[in-house]
């Protein structure tokens, strides 16, 4: 196996997302797109990951921190040119460089493994991620020729009628010779409408040269969508719920109503715990085996021990031991630790505390409100008795 790279293309503002927040920043399942880009690429055993950068720097190196590599791209000429940004890095190296948007969350790194290892076993010194399409209306069209081999890509408008009937399409997602990437880069014009420099035009290069450009086809295309506005950010919000509950529940978890329930990348379930409707998990939430989360209930951030029960309550930043039942109605704050066999009642509400076993919080709180209750009938009646007093002393 050849050393391996990744450059991820995360410096586009997304004007169509009509949004102040830097679009590879969006999250999907709780997670910002780009980091789900990044958690993928990183199971490649890459030697150098550069990250791409433009609008909201900044915030995207506090997202992914030192897991990745940062090059500027001050001025957005197009996807050759943001590419280019990676050379002081990356140039002169020789292996393998796959390119890869950041706005595909839902790319897993199975595929892009494939995709890799179909590359360096070619021996290609290009190959496209390609989906095969029954209405690929707008997709630019792989076409190849006779030995099977990537001919060129026509883009919906250019293509000729022949040309419009083929179904297999670019995905955007590239795999290159390293050296050659950076040389033909180098040698790619903006002479085009756009004034851009265009990455595939790298593939035509490649054909001039007369070195081998091949297409790896996955079969499924819903990986390989890109994130450009709310739309299709709910559809891909969508397949990857769809997708992390069926992990879960292939992993012995019961979820009662997979369309009414929303449980984030990085959650962890061990098996026979009940999922009921509503519920939402998120953050780094644990949750031990034969637990029954829900209906209608929000756990962020926290542990919950083995056969206890959230019902219809709210969990953050906690930790809530084995035999625990909470709820309905209640809520636990930050920084607060529930011990075994605790039961917390309705409408209770608790903040950064300990609480010890067998403690009733429902039968603590009642004894509460008794005594605010008296001192308050004390403090109605002692009024009282000081008006009745001042107006006995009236002349």
């Amino acid at each position: 196996m050849s050393n391996r790279y990744a450059v991820v293309l995360a410096a586009g503002k997304g004007t169509r997302m009509k949004s102040k927040l830097y679009k590879v920043l969006h999250p999907v399942c709780g997670k910002p797109m780009v980091e789900h880009v990044v958690d993928q690429l990183s199971k490649l055993e890459l030697e150098d990951m550069i990250t791409i950068i433009g609008h909201g720097s900044d915030l995207v190196k506090d997202q992914l921190g030192d897991r990745t590599k940062y090059a500027l791209q001050e001025e957005q000429l197009g996807t050759g040119h943001a590419v280019q940004m990676a050379e002081s890095y990356l140039k002169g190296k020789q292996g393998t460089t796959i390119v890869v948007c950041g706005d595909t969350p839902l790319l897993t790194g199975e595929t892009l493994s494939e995709l890799m290892n179909y590359h360096e076993d070619q021996q290609a010194q290009v190959t496209v991620l390609t989906s095969i399409l029954e209405d690929p209306t707008g997709y630019g069209r792989v076409i190849r020729n006779e030995h099977n081999e990537v001919e060129k890509i026509v883009e919906h408008k250019d293509a000729s009628e022949d040309e419009l009937s083929v179904n297999e399409i670019n995905t955007g997602v590239y795999c290159f010779d390293n050296h050659l990437l950076f040389d033909a880069l180098d040698n790619v014009s903006n002479d085009n409408s756009q004034g851009e420099y265009y990455l595939p035009d790298v593939l035509s290069i490649a054909k001039e040269r007369g070195l081998k450009v091949v297409a790896y086809t996955t079969p499924n295309f819903e990986e390989t969508i890109g994130v450009n506005d709310r739309v299709a950010l709910s559809n891909a919000e969508k397949i990857m719920q769809r997708r992390i509950n069926e992990q879960h529940m292939r992993n012995g978890v019961s979820i009662i109503d997979v369309s009414n329930t929303y449980i984030g990348s990085d959650v962890k379930i061990e098996s026979d715990v009940v999922i009921e409707p509503g519920t939402k998990l998120s953050g780094q939430t644990v949750i031990k085996s034969d637990a029954v989360i829900g209906p209608n209930s929000e756990i962020k951030d926290s542990v919950i021990g083995e056969h206890t029960v959230v019902k219809q309550s709210v969990v953050t930043e906690s930790k809530v031991g084995q035999n625990v039942n909470i709820g309905p109605y209640a809520h636990i704050r930050p920084e607060s630790s529930i011990s075994d066999e605790v039961k917390i009642g309705n409408f209770v509400e608790i903040k950064n505390l300990k609480l010890i076993p067998i403690v009733k919080f429902r039968i603590c709180l009642t004894l509460a409100m008794l005594r605010l209750a008296k001192m308050l009938i004390s403090a109605v009646v002692q009024s009282l008795l000081i008006m009745t007093v001042k107006t006995s002393l009236k002349p």
